[in-house]
């Protein structure tokens, strides 16, 4: 394994501030896709997570792209191939539940937006030897919740965090207080079965009041 430069962190963090949530979505069907990104924007959260765990996910990013003002990527992104295919699908920025050296090797390779999972201190330092500085913290409840990422981020000063996994609309307050967090993950805003875009704007709405 290699040390890098890594890819600049003000990439990343651009993405990480364009609002306080991050929705990470599970698309089931394509005809859903665009009306969801709609609604999402509108409502004020315009940075998408399209999650490769359904057969439609390439495709639910082509289609969200088309929205005005969605910034859209590939979430679950597992491999060095499940990262050309995203990017080939027009991903803006890819996110992955851990990191491996191959597939952070590949994504400096890239030069796309990263954000690699972590869950400890080693997590951390293999992100850093890679040189990552902005991560995703996962899964971040069961991963010890705001206590552990407070422990964790200690001695890593320079690094700031998308905590990801059990983050509610009721709970992301007290994430997004923490100085080592630019954003959170959630998947609160997409409930289940047929969207409804008017209940997904007003739900994205206040999400994106978390932090004014």
């Amino acid at each position: 394994m290699t040390t890098n430069a890594g890819i600049s962190p003000s990439a990343v963090e651009r993405v990480m501030t364009l609002a306080p949530v991050i929705p990470v979505l599970v698309i089931e069907d394509v005809d859903h896709a665009r009306p969801i990104a709609e609604a999402l924007v509108a409502g004020g959260l315009p940075a998408l997570e399209v999650t490769l765990r359904t057969p439609f996910a390439l495709d639910a990013i082509r289609a969200m792209k088309q929205v005005p003002g969605a910034t859209v990527g590939a979430g679950t992104v597992l491999t060095p191939d499940d990262l050309d295919r995203s990017l080939d699908a027009g991903a803006e920025f890819i996110v992955s539940p851990g990191l491996t050296p191959s597939l952070g090797e590949a994504a400096v390779k890239s030069g796309v937006p990263f954000l690699p999972g972590t869950a400890n201190a080693g997590d951390i330092m293999l992100a850093l030897e890679l040189g990552f500085s902005r991560l995703k913290f996962f899964p971040a409840v069961a991963s010890g919740g705001i206590g552990a990422l407070k422990a964790i981020s200690g001695p890593f000063g320079q690094v700031k965090f998308c905590p990801t996994g059990g983050i509610t609309q009721d709970n992301a307050a007290e994430w997004l207080a923490l100085d080592a967090v630019l954003c959170v993950g959630g998947s609160w805003m997409l409930p289940k079965g047929k969207p409804d875009p008017a209940s997904i704007e007003a739900a994205a709405r206040a999400a994106a009041a978390l932090r004014q």
